[in-house]
């Protein structure tokens, strides 16, 4: 079935993805050993149910000697953690010694189980700077709307090699994954229906080396795609990669704009959402897919729907409509979908200033969006974190004008600091550190609250990751919100 009954499987990273190869290779016949520098991640492993009691479990004390552990043991295929960088000892220890790399995502497809009349379940793959886990959503959701089995997979969070193994009446129709760089790295042979990529921005330098290393990563998502490859007008980036990728014969470039769509685009006309690739009378009219007030809930209260949300909505059709969905499903799919947390979300008023948690604006692309939808002046940015290689000069330079001060947090305060020295030198700026008790955001926020003024917005858009001080972007969101509405419930809106 798979050609790895027999094989010998080294799984690096014992987390979620990882403990779910492993569950898989098991299942397929394969010998996998798991490897993780983390004894929390070896215990989880042992203690749980998803890897087979007896499986060999490896700690290494460092990125060396895991690197010298799994080569040294010869495995007939490495499957890789998103988690480890591309310039990491593993990775260039592993190709200096000939062994095969997979990622969780290039195990999936070769373990994907087929379906009653031998076919396979297709898989529409999405990648981008910003914007893939809305826009999974919004696609799982217009796909269920069409009365598919969808489950939307990869890096929003659920094991792709999970759901693309499971067989029986739960087993899926059409995967909705959304990909990221990380796991595109070692993605050797997916071919999906269509494929996307939304946006590209730098990010994750420190992880693959180089900003041209991350975009070629990215620009995988288009290889071997058999229908549609879907690019953002707005990112000539992605036109570019579209037309440099090796594609199925017949696969069709197909953009995506906030404008007037032309022929082979999905686009804006008035207040309607259309579709001039897809449907049959293409050459002469567009096929109205869903209007603005059909995504309004998913705007911040009392405010248009941003440009950005627009954007993933004509993105997640495209798919949808490279999959066969019909006009009336992508509407109600859209109506349906609820958004997902941490993103330009109003959380209290204390005061009469807004609070506003974008936690998921984990880079400078992202936060440009939330710091645009603001008016001049307004804003008290809650920003830092983990800075992944990055520097924030470009964001900077384009918001100052926002800006009525900031409050630096996490431990790469320095390129946020110095692009603000440089860039908006009379905006005050406060550093907070953790306390005592390693909390760090009920001091930002009172901070940001002190530096704000009545008819203003305390925004977390950070720029950054954060694992430096939090678990993930929603706990470092939730802590926000917390101390948010704390203050609110202490002096009133």
């Amino acid at each position: 079935m798979s050609g790895l009954s027999g094989a010998r499987v080294a799984v690096v990273g014992l987390g979620s993805s990882g403990r779910a190869a492993i569950e898989a290779l098991a299942a397929a016949g394969a010998t996998p050993a798991g490897h993780d520098l983390s004894e929390a991640a070896l215990e989880a492993a042992r203690t749980g149910a998803e890897v087979p009691a007896g499986t060999a479990l490896h700690h290494a004390a460092g990125p060396d000697a895991l690197a010298a552990a799994v080569i040294d043991s010869r495995p007939d295929v490495v499957v890789v953690s998103p988690g480890v960088p591309a310039v990491s000892p593993l990775h260039t220890g592993a190709a200096a010694a000939g062994l095969t790399v997979w990622s969780e995502v290039e195990l999936a497809w070769r373990l994907r189980a087929p379906r009653p009349d031998g076919t396979f379940a297709p898989w529409l793959t999405l990648t981008g700077t910003n914007g893939k886990t809305t826009t999974v959503g919004m696609l799982e959701s217009i796909l269920t709307a069409a009365g598919e089995r969808a489950e939307a997979v990869g890096n929003v969070g659920t094991p792709i090699v999970r759901v693309a193994t499971r067989r029986g009446p739960d087993a899926p129709d059409v995967l909705a994954v959304e990909l990221s760089s990380f796991q595109l790295h070692s993605t050797l042979s997916v071919s999906p229906q269509a494929a996307a990529c939304l946006n590209i921005a730098p990010d994750h330098i420190d992880w693959h080396g180089s900003y041209e290393a991350y975009a070629a990563d990215k620009a995988k998502v288009y290889e071997r795609t058999q229908v549609a490859c879907v690019y953002n007008e707005a990112d000539p980036a992605t036109r570019a990669m579209v037309e440099e990728a090796d594609v199925v014969e017949g696969a069709r470039a197909v953009g995506f704009t906030r404008g007037t769509p032309g022929l082979g685009q999905l686009g804006l006309v008035e207040d309607y959402l259309v579709d001039r690739a897809f449907g049959a009378e293409r050459r002469h009219s567009a096929a109205e897919l869903a209007t603005l007030a059909d995504l309004a809930h998913l705007a911040p209260q009392g405010t248009e729907v941003p440009a950005h949300v627009v954007a993933n909505a004509l993105a997640a059709a495209a798919l949808a409509r490279a999959h066969g969905v019909a006009p009336e499903h992508v509407r109600d799919g859209l109506r349906a979908y609820a958004g997902g947390g941490h993103r330009i979300e109003l959380v209290a008023r204390a005061g009469g200033v807004s609070f506003v948690d974008d936690s998921k604006a984990t880079n400078a692309h992202a936060a440009a969006a939330s710091l645009g939808a603001q008016p001049a002046g307004t804003v008290v940015w809650v920003a830092g974190g983990l800075a992944k290689g990055a520097r924030f000069d470009d964001l900077v330079r384009a918001h100052a004008d926002r800006l009525r001060a900031v409050v630096l947090i996490g431990t790469d305060r320095e390129p946020l600091r110095s692009a603000l020295a440089r860039h908006a030198a009379d905006v005050p700026v406060i550093e907070v550190v953790p306390g005592e008790d390693g909390s760090v955001m009920p001091c930002a926020v009172t901070e940001a609250a002190r530096l704000a003024r009545p008819g203003d917005t305390v925004l977390l858009a950070p720029a950054c990751a954060s694992m430096d001080q939090f678990a993930g972007y929603a706990a470092r969101g939730e802590a926000f919100t917390r101390a948010a509405r704390e203050l609110e419930g202490r002096i009133g809106r």
